[in-house]
């Protein structure tokens, strides 16, 4: 007989205050969400410069107070996870990032026996996996790179995608109902249709009655330009006394991303890379040195060609570089 009691899960344990989507969350909203008064060990960092996209935000609060399942599509680099972690930060609702990629297995999601010292003797006892271990706490459960995830894999989180989803461990002859302020997310690149440009390789052609199951699918893009460059000041203050440096620095990351997206150059600048820049900048007092360390030696040799041009257009210069191409093979 299949035990159906939920012993583990502490109902009492859910969201106790509420907070207005306007003042927290600088969304022109009238809409009031639940979340923790209290912090937990697993609740995200809040990072005070983070700026939210109005559309994106709304469907994941959405997901945090009316249960719906969310998952969050658009290009790498966009801050698609840390989005998700920044509303959970001010909600202080825990948060559980898992990453989908090749060597996550079922057992990982689902548990398995291990063996461990009782009494000084070798018992073997079961070890839940995350999927048991989220769902009967107070946890925001993220999978990253969802649209990356093995088939074998995909069809454990099946079941659970339904709001009320119950999840059977049937080693244990247990099912396992989810707590109240169980929550779950997804990123993905391709929205499960398959790498069907060449950028993303690795990614699956997902089952489409199981994308079917999110209730909410949004997209995140690159921020505008303005914003982007808001954020990389609240990171490097001292780039406050150089606007049209920061200006051009952000239009040629503009650049790479549509020279990506329409498959001139296979390496994209996200808003991390722009940062990192910018505070490399600060220790060697070179943007092009900066740049090349920053972005340019992390690009194939036969495109760097493009992004000098790229970077010779924003900022009026020649970016100097080496190419391996250039290197004397005359033989000794």
């Amino acid at each position: 007989m299949i035990n159906t009691t939920n012993e583990l899960c502490d109902v009492s344990n859910i969201p106790d205050s509420e907070v207005a989507v306007r003042d927290v969350f600088g969304i022109d909203s009238d809409l009031i969400v639940s979340a923790f008064s209290y912090w937990d060990d697993h609740t995200p960092e809040i990072d005070p410069a983070y700026c939210f996209n109005h559309d994106v935000t709304l469907a994941l609060l959405a997901g945090f107070s009316n249960n719906r399942r969310v998952m969050v599509q658009g290009y790498h680099g966009t801050g698609k996870s840390t989005h998700i972690e920044q509303i959970a930060a001010r909600l202080n609702w825990p948060c559980v990032r898992v990453n989908l990629d090749g060597h996550i297995s079922r057992l990982d999601l689902v548990g398995r026996d291990t063996i461990v010292i009782r009494d000084g003797k070798q018992v073997t006892e079961f070890q839940e996996g995350i999927v048991p271990w989220s769902l009967q706490r107070p946890v925001a459960l993220i999978f990253d790179e969802f649209d990356a995830g093995r088939p074998d894999v995909m069809f454990v989180i099946h079941r659970i995608l339904e709001r009320d989803g119950k999840f059977t461990l049937l080693d244990q002859n247990r099912v396992i109902h989810p707590h109240p302020a169980f929550r779950l997310f997804a990123t993905a690149n391709t929205v499960g249709l398959g790498n069907l440009n060449g950028l993303y390789h690795g990614t699956q052609v997902l089952n489409q009655a199981q994308i079917d199951r999110w209730n909410i699918v949004t997209t995140l893009n690159y921020l505008p330009s303005l914003d982007e460059k808001n954020i990389v000041l609240a990171q490097v203050p001292g780039f406050a006394n150089r606007g049209t440096t920061i200006d051009s620095m952000v239009a040629m990351a503009n650049l790479t991303r549509k020279g990506f997206a329409s498959g001139d150059i296979s390496t994209v600048m996200s808003p991390r890379t722009v940062i990192s820049w910018a505070e490399n900048t600060e220790i060697f007092n070179d943007v092009a040195l900066a740049f090349r360390l920053s972005f340019l030696n992390k690009c194939d040799e036969a495109e760097k060609s493009i992004i000098a041009e790229y970077f010779q257009r924003t900022f009026g210069e020649e970016l100097e570089y080496s190419m391996a191409s250039q290197i004397d093979d005359t033989p000794l």
